[in-house]
């Protein structure tokens, strides 16, 4: 899986005063947990560009004052008006422990029903998966080539190696709809006619 290094600094102290301190600095104030004490820290508002405000996923390099970390994001929180961000969870893990991410979702192939004019309808960008940190991948594939108009594909209808998919096994991932003014075709058997009735 992709990853990516984030240098960051130790917080002088904890506390609301603290935290208003670094967002005054465009700085972010973070916890690190998981495995012993927690460690409190601070990052630069740009170091969450890429981590963020992108598609991908990511394990996260920490480097915090020299001291190295494994760690993924665990949670962000956002300023309600402004949007930037003011808090950030990250969870320290280890190669021997499986840990839960999202990894994002890659359609392969060209749908039948989008041939046929029907519309595809991605419902889920990321799937939350549990695996082993060397069995984590860069995104899930999921082949849509037999996908018809009006079906879908949900997550009791996939499976990848080593993973479990802990997301809902009824929950829609991608679909087909048809589209405005497509009709379905109809299907009869073999010699079957279609009839008209007419008053007389």
């Amino acid at each position: 899986m992709k990853s990516i290094e984030v240098k960051g600094n130790l917080r002088e102290a904890v506390g609301k005063t603290n935290a208003k301190e670094i967002r005054k600095n465009e700085e972010v104030p973070c916890v690190l947990y998981g495995k012993g004490e927690n460690v409190h820290f601070k990052l630069t508002e740009k170091s969450f560009k890429e981590l963020i405000f992108s598609p991908n996923s990511y394990l996260v390099n920490l480097d915090i004052e020299g001291k190295k970390y494994n760690a993924v994001l665990r949670d962000r929180q956002f300023h309600p008006i402004s949007d930037k961000i003011i808090h950030a969870d990250f969870y320290q893990i280890d190669e021997k422990s499986p840990i839960w991410i999202e990894v994002p979702v890659v359609l392969e192939g060209v749908s039948e029903g989008v041939l046929k004019g029907g519309k595809l309808e991605q419902k889920l960008r990321k799937l939350k998966i549990k695996a082993l940190v060397k069995n984590i991948p860069d995104d899930l594939k999921v082949d849509i080539t037999n996908l018809e108009i009006g079906k879908t594909i949900k997550v009791s209808e996939l499976s990848y190696n080593n993973i479990e998919l802990l997301d809902p096994k009824n929950t829609v991932v991608v679909r087909v709809k048809s589209a405005r003014g497509v009709v379905a075709e109809e299907t009869a058997a073999p010699g079957e006619a279609k009839t008209e009735t007419a008053e007389k």
